[in-house]
């Protein structure tokens, strides 16, 4: 009984919180305000297959385990309404400390590695760094 009140009293804590946010929305956890995003989005070429797809995603996803300066790894496909994607299917967003560390990144063996790997697959590449300037 003891067990179920505490969660009820946590249960309601939390509910309460939420409700006196300006939304009454979970609170956004802030990035650092140095932290670096960088954002990849692939466009295959139309003879890349699914299985081939899944080999570069999946050597994407093993790159933060090599990679000490990754503190940060996300990823999906394109699923937006408004048709601007320009073919870009894939996007990928990486999260370092500072720009120091994504420096560290790109000459990493690790990527380079995966960009042979990946580079002949791709027909159109963009990569987007920002650090955040909301305030």
């Amino acid at each position: 009984m003891k067990y179920i009140l505490t969660i009820v009293v946590l249960s309601l804590l939390t509910i309460t919180a939420y409700a006196h946010t300006p939304t009454g929305k979970p609170p956004v956890k802030k990035m650092k305000s140095s932290s670096v995003q960088h954002i990849v989005l692939f466009k295959f070429k139309p003879e890349t297959t699914a299985e081939k797809v899944k080999e570069i995603v999946a050597a994407f996803e093993a790159l933060p385990a090599k990679i000490s300066q990754i503190k940060g790894f996300k990823w999906g496909t394109n699923n937006s309404p408004e048709n601007l994607n320009k073919g870009l299917t894939h996007a990928f967003i990486l999260t370092f400390d500072n720009e120091k560390d994504r420096d560290a990144y790109l000459p990493h063996p690790a990527h380079k590695a995966f960009g042979g790997l990946v580079g002949p697959w791709l027909a159109e590449v963009t990569v987007v760094d920002f650090t955040d300037q909301a305030k």
